[in-house]
């Protein structure tokens, strides 16, 4: 196949797929409410109202915040990938502070939500659910960027993501390989398996390299 025809076709699916993120207004078309494995961002899934008052909690716990104050604060995270409505914000705030793992101060007509001593030891005992909520939000928050300079046809090196060119050929490489041993039998999986968990550990080092 041509290589114009390949790259028109890697253009076309990046707009397919940025469509799909993207409402008519720059607004992710799910806004909670229904249950999710762990990579709901990643895949475009809704999140459960457990994630929502975790992840809430969390960026709670960085500075207190008023409910629309954590609207933008997941919107800009996630870089207009996924913006929480407000009938998914405040039920989630209301039952936070109902089971005493937040604290809410009244000023005028609006709440200033901050973490109690509670919400605090909730989120030690779910930190590593925590750390993957946020992590995911800058997760997307990459990804959109990265696809928006793909379809304006700018390099990626160098981007506003982050993200070097040869980190993502590597990502695609092993998706595209794991794709490819769809059908591998126990031997073979067991086999990538031990590779992989083997590039797991090397990865949660940071600054370990064979260099």
């Amino acid at each position: 196949m041509p290589h114009r025809t390949c790259h028109h076709g890697h253009r076309a699916g990046l707009r397919r797929l940025l469509s799909h993120a993207m409402g008519r207004h720059g607004h992710h078309r799910h806004h909670g409410g229904e249950p999710h494995d762990s990579e709901a961002l990643t895949r475009g899934r809704k999140f459960s109202a457990r994630d929502l008052q975790l992840m809430f909690l969390s960026l709670l716990a960085e500075q207190p915040r008023h409910g629309y104050e954590l609207i933008k604060e997941v919107e800009q995270r996630s870089k207009g990938y996924y913006t929480p409505s407000p009938g998914v914000v405040y039920p989630a705030l209301t039952y936070l502070e109902e089971t005493g793992l937040v604290e809410v101060e009244a000023a005028g007509n609006r709440k200033l939500y901050r973490v109690s001593a509670a919400g605090q030891s909730q989120l030690a005992a779910e930190k590593h659910q925590a750390e993957l909520m946020l992590a995911s939000l800058a997760y997307m928050g990459k990804k959109m960027e990265t696809m928006r300079r793909a379809m304006a046809g700018e390099s990626a090196e160098g981007d506003e993501s982050g993200w070097l060119p040869e980190y993502l050929a590597a990502r695609h490489g092993l998706k595209r390989l794991l794709v490819l041993k769809a059908e591998a039998d126990a031997d073979e999986q067991r086999r990538i398996a031990a590779i992989l968990q083997r590039a797991i550990r090397e990865i949660e080092q940071p600054g370990v390299s064979d260099a």
